[in-house]
């Protein structure tokens, strides 16, 4: 039977043999965080408020373990197992029985906009009664093509128009606020978006509301764009008009930008990456990172700064010193997706501003990482590279896994939203201070 250590002033035990923690107190904070080794997450050592920071410096070789194919085959929900926050939240069950809940938005007025991506449907959902479930749900369009992204425009508080992010297509629909359903047929902005491979095609507007930006996925795991032509116009952030308009390819070299975010206190565009898979559990990580126009972020030649992917190896030396770090490296194969920035005041102050994330989970490595929704603390809008296992407990203590966070969205009265398509529920986490 293995045996268990426990960091000191953490509380977390880990697997003798499995990972040798390092806890060190970040600058200006009085937290543990954990860093080296110990910062990769293993569900075995995850718990609810445990910081850790990962660094390039920490990166082990390629190919220093085998690749792992490790899918989760979902069970249901046991009758003892229940989301994990931190001290002082509360988790809730705010919806369940829905068909692949995906992305999650607010619109202005309240109501929670839900993509059941295979479904091909939109669902509102509105208010939050005494039983703690939704006073209403709607459908307010299906007959979808894998929709994901959905956003509202013009932003305020009178929205004219929904936006709809299809696997193929940018559409969007009429919208007057309080809408339940779609008063008349999707109009097609941006026509024959590349298909296969990865399908999530999120939204957002610039703060101005004169820039729509548009991720798409590559297509494969690390082909090489000028072999593999599909690759075309993929693993790129795009630049629309609100008018479906193309302007630019706004950011490259992003295996798979899920989910899309404007930071509030800069403006900057920010996204959640899958970075790519085969090199070993611990390559490449996934990472949040506000996004730089015209920057490139290595793929398919390089990772994380200079580091050249062995499968292209020698190929464009000429972008050494040029491929961007991004700012929060987590887990690799994290499948880090949707994203959003706290801006209620029911959290206590430390929170405001902050990210969530939402990290659907693992598939290429031995042992289980991600099934979770990490926080990312912001100062001024800037990251430090810390993060926190915020929102746990969807992998039972035998591995099993029950719930797949995917999208995340901050209520009016300041309760995070989350949607889970693997128990096809939505999740609420209040703060009572108790």
């Amino acid at each position: 039977m293995k045996k268990l250590r426990w960091i000191v002033g953490a509380g977390i035990p880990l697997v003798a043999g499995v990972m040798f923690a390092h806890v060190a107190a970040q600058p200006g904070t009085a937290r543990p965080v954990l860093t080296g080794q110990a910062a990769f997450v293993d569900y075995r050592s995850m718990k609810a408020g445990t910081f850790r920071k990962i660094t390039v410096g920490d990166l082990p070789q390629p190919f220093a373990t085998e690749s792992a194919r490790n899918n989760a085959r979902i069970v249901p929900r046991p009758a003892d197992a229940w989301p994990q926050a931190p001290a002082g939240f509360k988790v809730d069950l705010y919806a369940t029985g829905l068909e692949g809940p995906r992305q999650i938005r607010r619109a202005p007025n309240g109501d929670f906009f839900v993509a059941e991506t295979r479904a091909g449907r939109i669902r509102v959902f509105r208010g939050r009664g005494p039983d703690g479930k939704p006073e209403q749900v709607s459908v307010f369009a299906d007959g979808l093509r894998q929709p994901f992204g959905i956003a509202f425009l013009p932003l305020g508080a009178n929205p004219q128009w929904v936006y709809i992010g299809n696997t193929n297509a940018v559409v969007r629909f009429p919208y007057h606020s309080g809408d339940l359903k779609a008063t008349g047929a999707p109009e097609v902005l941006v026509p024959e978006l590349p298909t296969g491979g990865h399908s999530t095609r999120d939204v957002v507007f610039s703060q101005d509301g004169k820039r729509m930006f548009v991720a798409v996925g590559s297509q494969s795991n690390v082909d090489d764009p000028e072999v593999n032509k599909g690759e075309f116009h993929r693993a790129n952030i795009l630049e629309y008009t609100p008018e479906g308009k193309f302007v630019d390819v706004y950011a490259s070299g992003i295996r798979n930008p899920a989910g899309l975010g404007i930071n509030p206190k800069t403006g900057e565009l920010w996204c959640s990456t899958n970075e790519r898979d085969a090199l070993g559990d611990n390559l490449v990580p996934d990472y949040v990172t506000h996004v730089q126009q015209g920057g490139f972020y290595g793929w398919p030649w390089y990772y994380m700064g200079d580091h050249q992917d062995p499968r292209h190896a020698g190929k464009h030396p000429e972008l050494k010193g040029k491929i961007l770090v991004p700012d929060v490296l987590v887990s690799p194969h994290n499948a880090s997706l949707g994203i959003i920035f706290y801006e209620g005041r029911q959290f206590p102050q430390e929170y405001s501003g902050d990210l969530f994330a939402a990290e659907h989970g693992s598939w290429n490595r031995s042992n289980r990482t991600g099934y979770e929704v990490i926080r990312v603390p912001l100062k001024d809008g800037r990251a430090s590279g810390e993060f926190e296992d915020f929102l746990t407990g969807f992998v039972t203590a035998d591995g099993q896994v029950w719930g797949r966070p995917v999208g995340v969205a901050v209520a009016q009265d300041g309760s995070l939203f989350v949607t889970d398509d693997g128990s096809h529920s939505i999740w609420r986490v209040s703060y009572s201070g108790k």
